[in-house]
Formats: C-alpha cells, structure tokens, sequence
C-alpha cells in the first residue's frame, strides 16, 4: 500500500517566510517549484557533501535553494532562459545608481532589434525606437553589469507589447490590446523609465533578501538549450529532485518565446527548442512495468490523446531509469494527478510502480495543495485541445535507493 502523507512545505521551512521571498521569484516562469519543496527535501534526507541533481530545472530553484543551504548541484533544462535566471538569482549583491543608469539609457544612441519576423506583431512601431535604445545600451555595457539589468528589461519590454502579463504563454488578448492602447494615450516614454526603475530596484531588494538566507560557495554546473535525451549523467549525484513537465502543459519554450528573441536568439534556433519539447516530438518505446499505467491507457478512446500520454509516460520514465543509474540515495519527484477527459491519471503511482522495478524503495509520497499558480492561464489547454483544468494538489514521490 502506497503511504500517503499530507503535508504543508511552506510551513515546514520557516526560514523561508514565503514563495516569493529573495530571488525564488524574480520572473515568472511556469509551474515554477515552490523554493520550500527543495528545502524540505534538503533538510530530511540530504547530508553535508552531498550533491543534488535536477534534469527539469525550469527557472531553477533546485539550485538557488541548495546554493543557500551549501550543496553542489547539477541542473539540466531544454529552456536557456534558465542561465539567466539562476546568475541573477545567485549574484551576491548588485550595485548600481539607478538614476545615473535612467538617464545614460535615455541618452544612449546604441541600438538593438531582435531578428524575429513577427515582431511588429507584438510591438506597436512608436515603442520600437525606445525599446531599441534602452536594450542597446543594456548590452554594450561588460557582461556582468548588462546581466542584472536583463531581467527588470525583459519584464518591462513585456508590458509593453501586445502580449497579455498575465497569461504565461505568448498571447495577444483584449486585456493586452487595451493596456497598449492606454498607454499611447498617455506618456508611455515617462512610464517606461519609470516601470523600469521600479524593477530594477525590486530586483536589488530580491538580490538583498537572498543574502538574509547567508548563501554558500558551492560548485554548480548547468547545461541548458539541449535536448534531454542527448545528454548524460556522466558522474554520481546523491539525490535527484525535479518537477517532470505536466502531462498536459508543456510549452515551456513558447511561454518564454518574447524573452528569447530578445536576448539574441534567433528564429531557427527557437524553433529548434520548440520541437524537442514532449508534446511534439518522437520518443523511443520502453517496456513500462506499471499495471497503473496500462489500466488508465485502456480508459482512453480519443487517437490523439493516447498519443499524448503515451509519448509524455515513455518520455518521463525513460529518463528517470536511465538517470536512476546513476543516483545514489534517493529520487524526489514532484507531480500533479492531471486529468485526461474526466478522469485523473495518477502519475505518481506509475512512476514508482515503473521505477520499483529497477531498484527503487518506495518510501513516501506527500500530499501538498496547492495555494497559487502562475501556469498558462486559459481555456482550452494547446497540447490537448481540451477544456483546461486547475491542478489542486501536488505529490512529493519519495523513492529510496535499494542497496
């Protein structure tokens, strides 16, 4: 019988006073860890000189928490939005005179347009000459100056398109098209430097919080922009801890598409990102020993949505079992029972059923609900073409290594 525990991460890291609290929040990213989770895990089952391993890292909180509780880590992510997000966030301090910078960017004559086709699409022509200025003078600055400001730049150059802020993925909605509209009303240069000063400042204040959690030197090493399947865990890691894509939502690269071309990436290469992403991309076939998992394929009638779980299942349990050889303590996965149609798939018995067979002690499962999400926020959800539906809790699978 699987043992199912209830349980509130955020109130078992007190230290940690809130999701958001320093740099575990500087940008939105989707179905983004909650820092208290990797805490939690840290705190029960890891030992000095330990290493933790996360192949989904996402925004990469797996690292910004072990870097504050002292453990060398390894992440892996397909998105290489994610060596931006974990410099920033794991920066020491930042010193800057905010009003200086404003008026330098003002004044700059240096300019910068992303090679994206659609780009007048996204931006109204009027806010293309600011926008060009302010990232040309970001980028001829050394790189350890222009990268802090990448960050409050991105979040700001957002708001000022046509894509709605608070959806995650790229998206032009009536909300958009109404704030853009605003905003030429009135004096949008003003609010511009005014919005990015603000960012800027908060991201000081981020960077100074995360300080408060008195950070280590610890070794780290990330490998972003390439596809899973194509690399190896070339060494021992003592405990891998990651948040797999969900069943149904995994355009993470979409999601962060206006991000991307900004930073330099070009069309081709995004594209290429995009198509190694589980959703639309061949998978090898596996032997997969969950009951679980052939019980709930036979419940499925729709071509096209057998298609999807089976790619998404002989993906995730792929890798964890090549990946597995190479742990030597413990795999925490953290998952969400997704529905297909009406009814939910229970990823976290599959996996420890599939994994159980390759040496795997299944210790715990805990049961978190969750309170808030920043997740793609709409109708009809694109890798199924179905009604969306809010996950309301999530699993933490524990499984121990049998020796």
């Amino acid at each position: 019988m699987v043992e199912k525990i209830p349980i509130s991460f955020r109130k078992e890291v007190s230290e940690i006073p809130s999701t958001t609290y320093g740099t575990f929040a500087i940008y939105k990213y989707p179905a983004k860890f909650i820092p208290q989770v990797i805490a939690f895990v840290i705190k029960k089952y890891a030992k000095p000189g330990m290493k933790i391993f996360d192949p989904f890292a996402g925004y990469g909180t797996v690292g910004v928490v072990s870097k504050a509780y002292g453990y060398n880590y390894i992440m892996w992510d397909l998105n290489p939005i994610i060596n931006l997000i974990h410099d920033v966030a794991t920066i020491d301090e930042i010193k800057l005179n905010v009003s200086v910078l404003l008026k330098d960017i003002r004044d700059s004559q240096k300019k910068f347009i992303p090679e994206w086709s659609n780009l007048d699409y996204w931006f109204p022509k009027e806010f293309l000459p600011m926008l060009s200025k302010a990232w040309g003078y970001v980028y001829s600055l050394p790189k350890k100056q222009h990268q802090v400001l990448l960050i409050p730049l991105l979040k700001v150059t957002r708001y000022f398109s046509y894509s709605d802020e608070k959806v995650h993925k790229l998206y032009k909605s009536k909300h958009s098209k109404e704030k853009v509209n605003n905003l030429l009303k009135n004096d949008w240069r003003e609010e511009f430097y005014r919005r990015l000063g603000k960012e800027i400042n908060l991201l000081v204040k981020r960077v100074e919080e995360y300080s408060h959690l008195n950070h280590k030197q610890v070794e780290s090493t990330i490998e972003s922009g390439k596809d899973i399947f194509d690399l190896k865990l070339n060494q021992k890691v003592d405990i891998l801890v990651t948040s797999p894509p969900y069943l149904q939502a995994q355009e993470y690269i979409r999601s962060t598409k206006l991000e991307l071309f900004w930073l330099g990436y070009k069309e081709n290469q995004i594209k290429g990102l995009s198509k190694k992403e589980i959703p639309y991309r061949q998978v090898e076939r596996i032997k997969i020993y969950s009951p679980t998992y052939h019980i709930y394929r036979d419940k499925i009638k729709e071509p096209h949505l057998i298609e999807l779980y089976e790619r998404y299942f002989h993906s995730i349990l792929k890798i964890f079992t090549d990946l597995g050889e190479n742990v030597k303590r413990y795999m925490c996965i953290f998952v969400g029972p997704a529905k297909i149609r009406n009814f939910s798939i229970p990823i976290d018995d599959i996996v420890i059923e599939h994994l159980q067979k390759f040496g795997w002690n299944h210790r715990v499962t805990y049961i978190d609900t969750i309170v808030s999400r920043n997740m793609f926020q709409s109708k009809i959800n694109p890798a199924s073409g179905l009604e969306d539906e809010r996950i309301k809790t999530e699993n933490l699978v524990v499984l121990e290594r049998i020796n």
